[in-house]
C-alpha cells in the first residue's frame, strides 16, 4: 500500500497544489453530511481529507486557501428550520489516525502549557458515536431548546422533534439555571434493521446506513415522524453554563448522568497517550458487538482549567482530538482523466473510475495531484508505486485512509491495455486555450489567462457566494455558472444590481427553466439582506490567494474597519511602516502579504473590488469583550523568554482580553513585555520611550496570578 508524500516533504508549490485539490471535496462533503443527511463519502474519507488539509496548512500557513476547509464548521442550516444561534459555538474536533499521532498531540499539549514530560497529565477516553450532534438547552431544569449543529455557530431548532427521544429528559431536578447539554443523536443496528424492515414494507426507501436514518429522522418537519422513529441520545459536552458543573471532564459527564441523562460506559481516565492508545485498542476490538456506530476514540484533557488554558483554534478545541479508525481500498478501473481548471489557475487532473464501494461509499472520482504524481514521482524526483506510471485504462487500486482522500494509490500491470499511452498534461488551458505554464518550483500548470478565462471566472463567483462568504440564499454554484454563461455577472459587483437591471418585470429571469417571479424577488431580496455585512467575510469572499477564512477573521480582527484595511493594504510596501504593521500579524507571512498588497495596488482588481464595496454596508468586526480590560486596544509585544506561561499562552491571553500581539516593536506599540534575555525589541522600546514591563509586572497589570 502506498501513501502520499508526508506533507513534511511537500515544497511550497506542491503544498499550495495539495490544498487546492482538497478544498472543493469537502465542501460538498459538508454539504452532504449536515445538510442534506446523504453523505457522498463516509466518514472516514471526510477526515482523511480533512486531516492532510490541517496538516499541511500548519507547514505552510501563509498558504493557506480562502476556502480552507479547516475553517468550516459542519453546513449551514437547512431550509424549513427556524434558525438557532448557538451561544456557545459548536465545534467540530481534529483527528489523529495511529498512536504515534496521539503521542505527538500529548507532546503538543504539554509544550503548550510549559509541562515537562514527568508532569500527570490525564485525559477521557471515550467511543465517537456516528450520529447527529445536538445541543439540548434548559433553563431553571426545563428544556427550551434543541438544535442541531448547522454550522457551528447557527442550527437548526428541532425542539419538538427532540422532546420525541425517550433518552432526552424534559425537566432536571437540581440543575443550574442555564444548562446546555450536547451530545450525539444516533440509531442503535437493531432498531436501524427493524426500520429499513418497516421501510420495506410499506414500498419506501431503505436507509443507506444508521447514522443518514437519525440524521433524517432528527430532522423531519413533522415531529409526529420523528417520534415513530427509535433515536437514541449520548451526552458527552455543555456549551452555555450559568456553573461549573466539576473541575474536571469525567466529573462533568458523571453529574450528567445523575441529572438524568444516558452516558457512554466506556469513557474512561487514562494517564498519558499510553492508557489513551490502550483504550482505543481495547474500543476498537469491542467495536463489532457495541450495538450502535462508532468511528473512534476521543480524548479530551480532563482538568477542566487546564481545558481552559488550552483554548480554541478557529474551529477546533486544542484540548480535544478524535482518534479515528482506519478505512478501506479497492480495485477499478480509470475510464478517463480529466482537467479541472481552480480559481488560481491551476490544472488539477482527477481520475475518473468505474465506481467502487469503498468503506460502504461510492467512489467514482479520485484525485492525481499533478503531472509528476501521474508519472511515478514524489516532489522531490523519487520514485513512488515502484515507479509505475497511471495511464487512462489502467486497473488502478483507489485507497482510502487516515491522511489521504480518495487517489490512485496503485496500478496493475499486468491488466494494462498495448494501446495505453503515457499520459502527457496539457500545455494550453481547456477552457480558455491560453497557455498552460509550470514555473520553476512549482508542481502544477496554471493558466495565463486570468480574467478571460471562464473557468477562473466562474469558480472566484463560486467562491464569493460561498457559505463562509456572502452566502446568499438562492445563488448557489449552479446558479452562478446559468448567469455568468448568460452574462449577467461578470463580477461580484454585479451580484448587487441585479435587481436594478432586470426591473420589476423580471422577464428574463423569470422566464428561465426553474425561477418564476417569486422565486426571482426572492433571490433579489436575499441579496439585498448581504448587503449589510462583516468585514471577515468580505476579506474572505474577495479570494485572495493564500488569504483563508482564519487568516481573514485575523485580518479582520486587526484593522477592525473596512476603510483601515484597504488603505493599509494600498500603502504597504517593502520596508515601510504599513509592511511592518501588516507582517506583524501572527498568521501572516511574506507569501500572504504580498499577495493581500498585490492585489489592492493592481489598478483593474482594485477597481472591481471598489464597485463591490460601493453596494455595501460593512461592518466592523466584532471586538472581544473586555469590560474593565487594562489592555484593551493596545497593541503589545512580548520578547526574552517567559517563565510562567509559553509565548503562545500568553499571546492568546492577551488577545482575549482584547489586546493586539505584534512581533515587533514599533512607535504604534504601547507596551513591551520583557522577559530573560529580551535584546534589541526591549532596547527599542526603551529608545521610543515605551513601556516596557517584565512578566510579573504584565500579570500584575492584567491582574493575573
Amino acid at each position: 500500500m502506498i501513501l502520499l508524500p508526508d506533507p513534511a516533504t511537500l515544497s511550497e508549490a506542491q503544498a499550495m497544489a495539495e490544498l487546492e485539490r482538497l478544498a472543493g471535496l469537502l465542501f460538498k462533503a459538508n454539504n452532504a453530511y449536515h445538510t442534506q443527511d446523504a453523505p457522498s463519502i463516509s466518514d472516514a474519507e471526510y477526515d482523511a481529507l480533512k486531516k492532510r488539509n490541517v496538516a499541511i496548512e500548519a507547514l505552510f500557513p501563509a498558504l493557506k486557501r480562502d476556502d480552507s476547509p479547516s475553517e468550516q464548521v459542519g453546513a449551514a442550516p437547512a431550509r424549513g428550520f427556524a434558525k438557532v444561534n448557538h451561544a456557545v459555538a459548536m465545534l467540530s474536533l481534529s483527528n489523529v489516525f495511529d498512536e504515534k499521532h496521539v503521542i505527538e498531540f500529548d507532546d503538543r499539549l504539554r509544550k503548550y502549557l510549559g509541562l515537562g514530560a514527568q508532569v500527570p497529565l490525564a485525559y477521557t477516553a471515550e467511543p465517537k458515536i456516528d450520529g447527529l450532534s445536538l445541543s439540548l438547552r434548559y433553563e431553571r431544569g426545563h428544556l427550551i431548546q434543541a438544535a442541531t449543529r448547522g454550522d457551528g455557530a447557527e442550527g437548526e431548532n428541532v425542539t419538538e422533534n427532540a422532546r420525541t427521544i425517550q433518552d432526552i429528559p424534559q425537566h432536571i431536578d437540581g440543575a443550574p439555571e442555564i444548562l446546555e447539554v450536547r451530545g450525539e443523536v444516533y440509531m442503535s443496528h437493531a432498531d436501524f434493521a427493524a426500520l429499513n424492515d418497516r421501510q420495506a414494507r410499506a414500498g419506501e426507501k431503505a436507509f443507506a446506513n444508521p447514522r443518514n436514518a437519525a440524521a433524517g429522522s432528527l430532522r423531519q418537519l413533522d415531529a409526529t415522524i420523528t417520534k415513530a422513529r427509535p433515536l437514541c441520545f449520548f451526552a458527552y459536552a455543555w456549551g452555555e453554563l450559568s456553573k461549573p458543573l466539576s473541575q474536571s471532564q469525567k466529573g462533568a459527564i458523571d453529574q450528567l448522568a445523575v441529572f438524568g441523562f444516558k452516558t457512554n460506559a466506556l469513557t474512561a481516565i487514562c494517564d498519558g497517550p499510553e492508557e489513551m492508545n490502550a483504550h482505543y485498542r481495547k474500543i476498537e476490538q469491542m467495536r463489532a458487538g457495541l450495538g450502535y456506530d462508532i468511528d473512534g476514540v476521543v480524548y479530551k484533557v480532563n482538568d477542566l482549567a487546564l481545558q481552559g488554558r488550552l483554548g480554541f483554534r478557529s474551529t477546533t478545541p486544542r484540548w480535544a482530538t478524535a482518534h479515528k479508525f482506519p478505512a478501506e481500498l479497492a480495485w477499478t478501473h480509470l475510464e478517463s482523466i480529466d482537467i479541472q481548471v481552480g480559481r488560481t489557475g491551476a490544472l488539477s487532473p482527477v481520475a475518473r473510475l468505474t465506481p467502487v464501494t469503498v468503506g460502504g461509499v461510492v467512489v467514482s472520482n479520485a484525485t492525481l495531484h499533478n503531472e509528476d504524481y501521474i508519472a511515478g514521482r514524489d516532489n522531490k524526483g523519487a520514485v513512488i508505486r515502484d515507479g509505475k506510471d497511471i495511464r487512462m485504462g489502467d486497473w488502478v487500486q483507489v485507497y482510502r485512509a487516515g491522511d489521504v482522500i480518495p487517489k490512485v494509490a496503485d496500478v496493475d500491470l499486468s491488466k494494462r491495455l498495448t494501446t495505453a499511452h503515457p499520459f502527457i498534461m496539457p500545455d494550453t488551458c481547456p477552457e480558455c486555450g491560453s497557455a498552460a505554464l509550470r514555473e520553476p518550483g512549482d508542481a502544477v500548470r496554471r493558466c495565463t489567462g486570468g480574467l478571460i478565462c471562464p473557468a477562473q471566472a466562474v469558480e472566484k463567483l463560486k467562491h464569493f457566494v460561498s457559505r463562509a462568504a456572502f452566502d446568499i440564499e438562492g445563488l448557489g454554484a449552479k446558479q452562478v455558472e446559468q448567469f455568468y454563461t448568460d452574462g449577467w455577472i461578470t463580477e461580484p459587483a454585479d451580484i448587487f444590481t441585479l435587481r436594478l437591471r432586470f426591473g420589476q418585470g423580471l422577464q428574463q429571469l423569470k422566464n428561465r427553466e426553474g425561477w418564476g417571479e417569486k422565486s426571482a424577488i426572492n433571490l433579489f431580496d436575499a441579496i439585498d439582506e448581504r448587503r449589510k455585512i462583516g468585514l471577515g467575510r468580505v476579506i474572505f469572499a474577495l479570494g485572495i490567494r493564500h488569504v483563508g477564512e482564519a487568516a481573514s477573521n485575523l485580518l479582520a480582527a486587526h484593522y477592525q474597519e473596512w476603510s483601515v484595511f484597504a488603505d493599509a493594504m494600498r500603502a504597504a510596501h517593502e520596508g515601510n511602516s504599513a509592511m511592518d504593521e501588516l507582517m506583524s500579524i501572527d498568521g501572516v507571512g511574506p507569501v500572504m502579504a504580498r499577495s493581500l498588497t498585490i492585489t489592492f495596488q493592481q489598478q483593474a482588481e482594485r477597481d472591481s473590488i471598489d464597485r463591490l464595496i460601493a453596494h455595501l454596508n460593512i461592518q466592523p468586526a466584532d471586538r472581544p469583550i473586555t469590560d474593565g480590560s487594562p489592555v484593551a486596544g493596545k497593541t503589545v509585544v512580548f520578547t526574552g523568554t517567559l517563565e510562567k506561561m509559553t509565548r503562545a499562552e500568553a499571546k492568546a491571553r492577551a488577545e482575549a482580553l482584547g489586546a493586539k500581539v505584534a512581533g515587533s516593536v514599533s512607535a504604534k506599540t504601547d507596551i513591551v513585555v520583557a522577559g530573560p534575555g529580551a535584546g534589541s525589541k526591549a532596547k527599542k522600546a526603551s529608545d521610543l520611550g515605551i513601556k516596557v514591563v517584565d512578566e510579573d509586572g504584565w500579570y500584575t497589570l492584567i491582574g493575573a496570578t
